[in-house]
């Protein structure tokens, strides 16, 4: 069939179909685009985690070349200390023997000191239990020791009781002997002047008797030597007679 006999249901039915195809191309282009575009996406994503992870090593790799720098530092500095320390030993060795023999000695010193320790805890032990079974023993006989203690201090009062009296005794004593020594000078005194005055009148009386009545002598003499007796006083009842009893400070002397 020749192209001026196309009808136009014909050219309809070419273009549909080619319309139907290129629809059919464009859809996959577009399928295809967007897988593209998405793993265009992905890519960039990837590219960004990548520069990232770039960046970190390139810090990790500064880091590493200041740690192995500090490090090479330090290397040389225990290097130079190591040398230091070497030296110093070689100078120390004969002081480190000194300090080993000193070592040995304050070992065994402090051995015997550890055996005199060991011993004083030993002792230390031994006085605690002596002490703590003496405690019980005293806590158990403490009422002895209280009843003890209280006949001591009853004791201690007797005595003292026993000794004021004494002293009290004895201070009576002395007055009492004070008194009675008094009292004998003064009898003795008076008898002395009673004798005097007793001398005088008998030495008047004879020379009275004599000269105006000779004959009556003997009745005057009679009359003196029973006047006497009367008229003198009784000394043997005043020094006989028992002292009245007084209590303790009163003055047995003393006038009513």
């Amino acid at each position: 069939m020749s192209e001026g006999t196309i009808t136009p249901e014909v050219r309809i039915k070419e273009l549909e179909e080619a319309l139907a195809t290129e629809t059919d191309r464009l859809q996959k282009l577009f399928a295809a685009y967007e897988t593209q575009e998405k793993e265009l996406v992905d890519a960039k994503a990837e590219i960004e985690v990548l520069e990232k992870e770039i960046i970190d090593r390139e810090i990790e790799k500064e880091s590493l070349e200041s740690i192995i720098a500090e490090k090479d530092v330090r290397a040389r500095e225990l290097e130079m200390r190591a040398t230091k320390s070497s030296k110093r030993v070689e100078h120390l060795e004969p002081e480190l023997d000194k300090m080993e023999e000193k070592y040995s000695r304050e070992k065994d010193r402090l051995g015997k000191v550890f055996g005199i320790a060991e011993e004083l805890d030993n002792d230390l032990r031994l006085a605690v239990t002596e002490m703590k079974a003496r405690d019980d023993w005293y806590v158990a006989h403490m009422q002895i020791f209280e009843d003890l203690n209280k006949a001591i201090k009853e004791r201690y009062e007797m005595i003292e009781r026993a000794v004021e009296s004494e002293r009290k005794s004895q201070h009576m004593s002395r007055v009492f002997t004070e008194r009675m020594e008094e009292m004998v000078q003064a009898r003795s005194e008076e008898q002395a002047e009673e004798q005097a005055q007793a001398a005088e009148a008998e030495a008047a009386t004879a020379a009275v008797e004599v000269v105006d009545e000779p004959d009556e002598a003997p009745a005057a003499e009679e009359q003196v030597a029973d006047e006497s007796p009367a008229d003198a006083p009784d000394d043997t009842s005043e020094e006989e007679a028992p002292p009245q009893s007084w209590g303790d400070g009163a003055d047995p002397w003393a006038s009513e």
